[in-house]
């Protein structure tokens, strides 16, 4: 399904494919050879969304672009299903598997693994041929990897990278502002009201 969002409409290269139950809202672009598999969802709110080609986002997979994080994925990148990437940079041949997360801000070095439910946190980088283990968080920039047994360390490099600052330009703990996180993201979501279906 191709949606118009902010007067954008969605382009794919001819060689192209995006499965009938997928979805592509706003700005767009679906380089040569790519893949778009069922249920995927490339949602672009302000921001812009490039998928290089040869690239597949897997089933049920979301890739999101806000207002200040455009999010491209390069060429020969595969996002595994159910993966979620917004506002990041993906450099040429990864590997995203199954359920992981890439956050605003990060960037994926060529060549490099983020394994089944690994997480590279907002403005994180991994250096490229770069391994993220099996649930384990990249954070920071060069990013430090870290299991997730290891919650205080891991806070320690965390908290400088400002989460709720990048993510909702709030800058306080999200346990101290939920309220006013949820109404600034109900407010850009309100857009999405003049969307438009096309052909």
């Amino acid at each position: 399904m191709l949606i118009e969002h902010l007067g954008k409409l969605p382009e794919m290269t001819e060689g192209a494919y995006v499965a009938p139950d997928a979805t592509l809202c706003g700005e767009v672009s679906i380089g040569a050879g790519a893949r778009v598999m069922h249920g995927a969802r490339l949602i672009a709110e302000g921001g812009r969304i490039a998928v290089g080609e040869n690239a597949i986002i897997m089933q049920n997979a979301v890739v999101r672009a806000i207002d200040g994080f455009d999010c491209v994925i390069g060429s020969s990148v595969i996002v595994g299903p159910t993966a979620h990437v917004v506002g990041a940079t993906i450099e040429e041949e990864v590997f995203l598997a199954t359920g992981s997360s890439i956050f605003h801000g990060s960037r994926i070095g060529t060549r490099s693994v983020v394994r089944i439910n690994g997480v590279v946190h907002v403005n994180s980088c991994l250096r490229s041929g770069s391994i993220v283990p099996i649930g384990w968080i990249a954070v920071g920039d060069p990013a430090e990897l870290f299991s997730p047994d290891r919650h205080d360390e891991l806070w320690s490099v965390q908290k400088e990278l400002k989460f709720v600052l990048t993510a909702y330009g709030i800058d306080r703990p999200l346990n101290d502002c939920m309220a006013e996180v949820t109404a600034r993201v109900s407010n850009r979501l309100k857009a999405h009201r003049d969307d438009a279906i096309r052909d």
